[in-house]
């Protein structure tokens, strides 16, 4: 873990099993390794990615405004993506340009741990080129993902699929009103 830790603190990328999919994980807050997926997906800069966080603590070290109409989506077992206003701390270009961005708190076996290690939140998105399906499993996913990042999480390989249920995304409305976007 303290080894994964430093390539995360150098910027680097990982590729990971994450509670929903399988991820190309960077730090959230360092605008250059977010830069490096965009590069990587060939995805453009004006479309926001996901943020993991390991806790509710670590979540409001980011999000400035946490409804408690939230509580019951947030401390649900199942993945739930939500839709933040007006960010601090995260790297800009992780930021949409509606200045919001998509936080979930992950309960995953590995991720969770590393990200509590870590101490800040992780960009995690999908292991594809920007386009291509979502990969199900590790052998889904496109060689040149494979050889774009800098080290790869050798565990749950050899599953079939890391969760075959999307996360649920809900959005906060800036009227404070909760949408939920997919269920």
């Amino acid at each position: 873990m303290e080894e994964i830790v430093k390539m995360l603190e150098a910027g680097r990328l990982l590729l990971s099993p994450t509670d929903t999919i399988w991820g190309i994980l960077c730090d959230a807050t360092n605008p250059e390794a977010v830069r490096k997926i965009y590069n990587l997906k060939k995805r453009p800069d004006s479309k926001a990615m996901v943020c993991m966080v390991s806790n509710v603590w670590m979540l409001k070290k980011y999000i400035r405004d946490l409804p408690q109409k939230l509580d019951q989506y947030i401390n649900d077992k199942r993945p739930t993506t939500v839709i933040y206003n007006n960010p601090k701390g995260i790297a800009q270009n992780a930021v949409a340009q509606e200045n919001t961005i998509a936080l979930r708190i992950v309960n995953h076996h590995f991720c969770t741990p590393l990200i509590n290690a870590f101490g800040k939140p992780l960009i995690s998105t999908s292991a594809n080129i920007s386009g291509s399906p979502h990969p199900q499993k590790f052998s889904d996913i496109d060689k040149e993902i494979l050889l774009g990042v800098d080290h790869i999480i050798e565990i749950d390989k050899d599953k079939d699929k890391v969760n075959p249920q999307p996360s649920r995304i809900i959005k906060i409305e800036p009227t404070g009103e909760i949408s939920l976007l997919r269920a």
